[in-house]
């Protein structure tokens, strides 16, 4: 399908596209930190819906085709400092896709989130258990300050300006995913080189990522917020993941009771091809578990 955009409140416009049968329980997949809904990638969003699930990919705020607010990122010093400004919070972020739910009239899904993505994924499950069939938190954290800490050197690395030249743009993506990616594992840097094309031809907003890190800054430590998720709970973590250190997801997991931990070894802070068909196979088990949860009335109802 191709892309659409609605208005889900506080004037908030969200990109999405939608894959599979709309009579089939809907999965929504929340991406990261700078990262376009096409870092999902759309052979990955078809796999999935093959599996039985109607997936919705789309832009966050502040990235991609979806609203742009105004406003400088944080400094590296005012990161260091854990004091930063910021325009909204992850709560916030939270509730756009609530609104994009509404609008797309779906009472409950399966709420699958990476990185800042599993963040937000968190704050929907803790904040509005009714609308969550079953929650996927991958490469994420708490917010606690002591945990899924990055090496310093990954505040500079996404802080550091994007080339403005289209091949340069490209290049830059590659090397930065070089760093933070997989250890002995294949990575995707064809895929990431057509995501990060995909990306400049959508977007030429190269600010909308500090104002997402001062949002995931200011929302703090979410561990008591998190003892509120009801939601099956699947967290999935990268054993070499310098940008969420595995501390975050082991975390995640203690916080949330009843989750279950998959930490994948050599996986760092991306999705290589080759792992594919077992996060997929792990989504599509996931959800599959919480919908018999839900056909039996042993869950959602529990909130």
């Amino acid at each position: 399908m191709p892309e659409r955009f609605c208005d889900v409140g506080d004037g908030i416009t969200l990109c999405y596209e939608t894959f599979g049968d709309r009579t089939d329980p809907a999965a929504l997949l929340i991406m990261g930190l700078g990262a376009q809904m096409v870092a999902w990638q759309e052979d990955f969003c078809e796999e999935l819906a093959a599996r039985g699930l109607y997936v919705i990919r789309f832009d966050n705020r502040d990235i991609g085709r979806s609203t742009h607010l105004q406003g400088p990122p944080p400094s590296l010093r005012q990161l260091l400092r854990y004091s930063v400004p910021a325009r909204y919070t992850l709560a916030d972020m939270a509730q756009d896709t609530i609104g994009l739910m509404d609008e797309l009239e779906i009472a409950s899904a399966h709420v699958v989130g990476a990185s800042m993505g599993g963040m937000i994924a968190q704050s929907i499950a803790a904040k509005h258990p009714m609308r969550v069939r079953s929650l996927v938190s991958m490469m994420s954290s708490t917010g606690g300050r002591w945990v899924g800490r990055p090496a310093l050197s990954s505040y500079a690395i996404f802080l550091r300006k994007a080339p403005r030249q289209r091949d340069a743009f490209i290049e830059h993506a590659a090397r930065l995913f070089a760093k933070v990616g997989s250890r002995g594992i294949p990575q995707d840097i064809e895929g990431t080189r057509r995501i990060a094309a995909l990306s400049f031809d959508r977007e030429l907003d190269r600010t909308g990522t500090g104002r997402q890190l001062a949002a995931i800054i200011a929302s703090g430590d979410r561990t008591a917020e998190l003892k509120r998720v009801t939601a099956p709970t699947l967290v999935i973590h990268g054993s070499v993941d310098p940008l969420v250190s595995p501390s975050g997801g082991r975390a995640t997991a203690r916080a949330i009771s009843g989750a279950r931990l998959m930490m994948i070894e050599g996986m760092g802070h991306d999705l290589p091809r080759m792992l594919w068909p077992r996060l997929i196979d792990a989504f599509a088990a996931h959800a599959a578990e919480a919908d018999q949860l839900i056909e039996n009335g042993t869950a959602l109802q529990q909130a």
